[in-house]
């Protein structure tokens, strides 16, 4: 059976495109102009995954609200964000509220195409057992790849899937540097470079919350980031001695 996608957009015209290459890729579709239109469909049968604005006709953050409603019926429903506005404020607000995606509109149609079937995958592979070969391990930081899912020391830490592939490509080369172009091409995004940082800012935070003591994500000036493995170690092995 074919997966539902629902997209709430106001813009019929930024809609329907969406819908026209879903639909080509085998998806069913149903689209929405508001909020009102979409809780009244989603409050029948929820679809298998949702794409938000966040802006919605008369409702500036009408999108962020039907998020929040969206979250508390499901905890599992993939949820995207596409959206003209880029700020910090509302990209974290999104992923605060529980979005697993946060996308400006001017990624390109093949790249959305490619982070909604990297949502059904990860979701269709929480089911399944993990598997050894898709597991990659430094120190305090595993990675299942198959799961698209990171923990730091057996805590599980909620990345969206932007997210995963960042850590997932500075940490499978342990102390190389990736500049911007070639992180956002391992996160297959296509953003400005204060994005990039802003993501790096909210990673390093997560992992923060868990672990004060974390600080494997090295900024390498006028160069990009690395993964520097058994920092937080080095530095705890410094203290005690």
């Amino acid at each position: 059976m074919s997966k539902r996608i629902a997209i709430v957009e106001d813009e019929a015209a930024i809609r329907e495109n969406y819908a026209d290459v879903l639909r080509s890729q085998g998806y069913q579709v149903q689209t929405f102009a508001n909020r009102e239109s979409a809780t009244q469909a989603f409050s029948i049968k929820l679809p298998h995954l949702v794409i938000l604005d966040i802006g919605l006709e008369q409702e500036y953050d009408g999108g962020f609200t039907l998020c929040q409603w969206l979250r508390n019926i499901s905890v599992t429903l993939p949820i995207i964000f596409l959206t003209a506005r880029d700020n910090d404020v509302d990209t974290v607000s999104g992923l605060r509220i529980g979005a697993d995606d946060y996308l400006t509109k001017d990624i390109s149609l093949p790249h959305l195409t490619a982070r909604i079937s990297a949502l059904f995958r990860r979701e269709d592979a929480l089911s399944k057992p993990t598997e050894q070969d898709h597991l990659l391990t430094i120190n305090d930081l595993t990675i299942d790849s198959q799961r698209m899912s990171v923990s730091w020391q057996h805590q599980t830490i909620d990345l969206t899937i932007t997210e995963f592939w960042m850590v997932y490509a500075l940490a499978k080369k342990p102390g190389h540097v990736k500049n911007r172009q070639q992180l956002m091409q391992d996160s297959k995004i296509y953003v400005d470079d204060s994005t990039i940082t802003s993501h790096i800012k909210r990673i390093r935070k997560k992992f923060i919350a868990f672990d004060k003591a974390f600080d494997c994500i090295e900024t390498v000036y006028g160069m990009g980031y690395r993964w520097e493995q058994g920092i937080s170690n080095a530095n705890n092995d410094k203290a005690s001695t």
